[in-house]
């Protein structure tokens, strides 16, 4: 336990000294500004178990009504929205001749769904799963060729649902954010933090069914140790790159934690089947468990694509986000990866 407590403390206090070094040239993730002469985008709903959820759904430059085109879901990190990273990410591919889904996952964003900022991975797998039905029953989609991309713990969802949907023909991730319970305890105080963190939770959720209220704490803080997020993360403390009037700061519900912390994506990757490329780095978020899940994934057809950095782990993780070369590359990737398996 004081092992994991002082690497906690380590790791809190090297964000810090590397705080300019995280600042570099970003590219705008604002979905609004897409250029409608090159590629054209509409806002969309769908339901998710009752729940309204809103999108973006993006068609490539020189679209015809008629054809049908290979499809991509494209998913962000916690807590994000569809103006984030996902909507970067489902821009450029669109730019490369797909029709990608950018959208809000339920208590998020635009998106229904209550209590509001409620992060819970087993819920976020199977929004993907229904923005998979959204896409296969437009008439514009291949509903044969519908492939999946997640960034971060969007690649945690992603894989999550692949693994069980096999109308997900191909995925895609970049800098993969994947844990068990032996991981969690790195980030989140040891043994004894994260305990402290599913107790408040549990509470939490006992007195939302009570009384309807949500506990929540910052999702991000420079000052207060309890935010989801303690530290000086550019990303989401820059209105320039992260920190957009859509993304809530301030508010993550406290029943949260439990979800988080108690769920374990590595077993399914002996159930994922579709061919799978993954992206990350020696400096993005712990690099061995990326690798430890793609040697477990069931299929063959899969590749590592290892890029390299000067950056120490998980320095490199936020470029990832919104950064030209790590995002360029990816997407480089991907749509090499989607041309070839969808």
């Amino acid at each position: 336990m004081k092992k994991a407590i002082v690497i906690t403390t380590l790791f809190s206090v090297l964000w810090a000294c590397n705080y300019n070094a995280l600042k570099s040239e970003k590219i705008n993730t604002n979905s609004n500004q897409v250029k409608q002469e090159s590629i054209s985008m509409k806002k969309v709903n769908f339901l998710s178990e009752g729940a309204k959820l809103a999108g973006n759904l993006y068609y490539p430059e020189g679209y015809q009504k008629g054809k049908q085109y290979p499809a991509i879901v494209v998913s962000g990190s916690w807590t994000t929205v569809k103006e984030q990273m996902a909507g970067l990410y489902a821009e450029k591919l669109a730019r490369e001749g797909y029709i990608t889904l950018a959208f809000d996952f339920r208590n998020f964003g635009e998106s229904e769904g209550e209590p509001r900022f409620y992060e819970n991975p087993s819920l976020k797998k199977t929004d993907i799963e229904n923005a998979v039905t959204y896409l296969e029953n437009l008439p514009e989609v291949n509903k044969a060729k519908i492939g999946a991309f997640g960034v971060c713990a969007g690649a945690m969802y992603t894989l999550m649902a692949a693994s069980e949907d096999k109308r997900i023909r191909s995925v895609v991730t970049t800098a993969s954010w994947l844990h068990d319970a032996e991981a969690v305890k790195l980030f989140y105080g040891g043994e004894a933090g994260v305990k402290v963190k599913i107790d408040a939770a549990q509470k939490a959720k006992k007195n939302y069914s009570e009384s309807g209220l949500t506990e929540y704490i910052p999702t991000i803080s420079t000052t207060d140790e309890s935010a989801a997020m303690y530290g000086p993360y550019d990303y989401y403390l820059n209105p320039e790159r992260g920190a957009i009037p859509e993304w809530s700061a301030d508010r993550f519900a406290v029943m949260s934690w439990e979800d988080w912390l108690t769920t374990d994506p590595m077993p399914s990757a002996s159930k994922l089947t579709a061919p799978t490329l993954m992206i990350h780095s020696d400096g993005a978020v712990l690099p061995q468990y990326t690798k430890n899940y793609f040697e477990q994934i069931a299929t063959n057809d899969k590749k590592l694509f290892w890029m390299e950095t000067e950056l120490e782990s998980p320095y490199h993780q936020f470029s990832y986000y919104d950064q030209e070369a790590e995002v360029n590359e990816s997407v480089s990737e991907a749509k090499k990866w989607f041309d070839q398996k969808l």
